[in-house]
């Protein structure tokens, strides 16, 4: 006896997916730096040195004296000599006038005129220790240094991103089906009849 089969044959459905990743570059330009140094500015300024050398007195001690050197002193020797003859005949002058007292002053007074010493002799041209001044004043140098700081100049560079979103394709790759397929399967109607369906 043979059954009736009813025979499903289904097919499912499949859904493709295709997928582009996103993708993101990023780059970051250099910064641009500039440097300057400006040189630093120096200036000096020197005194020169000086050096004087005074040899007045030297020529002075060997008789080489100027002519206004010369008349000052003997201005000077002529002053002193008419003070001191002053004296001397004031001091005669007195003694004189004491005659009554004794002695004998006018045989005194000239042996005194009588004893006057000669001047002695000396060596007159060789000048004094010490006779040459020297004075020295040394050279002054003075620097200034003006120191310039460097000139430093940053440009930043912003990044730069680029980027590309990602996408998702789908499709059907393959439909689903369903089929429907009847072995010995027979209809029964009246009066005997009888069919395959």
């Amino acid at each position: 006896m043979q059954m009736p089969q009813i025979r499903l044959q289904s097919q499912q459905a499949k859904i493709s997916i295709h997928t582009t990743d996103a993708t993101v570059d990023i780059g970051q330009p250099e910064a641009e730096q500039t440097i300057r140094q400006p040189q630093a500015e120096i200036t000096m300024h020197t005194t020169p040195s000086k050096l004087t050398i005074d040899q007045t007195q030297a020529w002075n001690d060997m008789d080489l004296k100027s002519v206004f050197k010369r008349t000052e002193d003997f201005a000077e020797l002529g002053k002193k000599s008419y003070l001191d003859g002053i004296a001397r005949r004031v001091q005669e002058g007195k003694e004189m006038m004491q005659i009554e007292k004794g002695g004998d002053p006018i045989v005194a007074q000239a042996k005194r005129i009588d004893e006057r010493k000669l001047k002695d002799f000396g060596l007159g041209w060789i000048p004094s220790r010490f006779a040459v001044k020297t004075d020295y004043q040394p050279s002054e140098l003075d620097i200034n240094v003006k120191i310039n700081r460097p000139e430093i100049k940053n440009t930043a560079q912003k990044p730069e991103f680029n980027y590309q979103k990602g996408q998702v394709d789908t499709s059907i790759a393959q439909y689903q089906s369903l089929k429907v397929d009847f072995e010995n399967l027979k209809f029964y109607g009246v009066n005997g009849f009888e069919m395959n369906i």
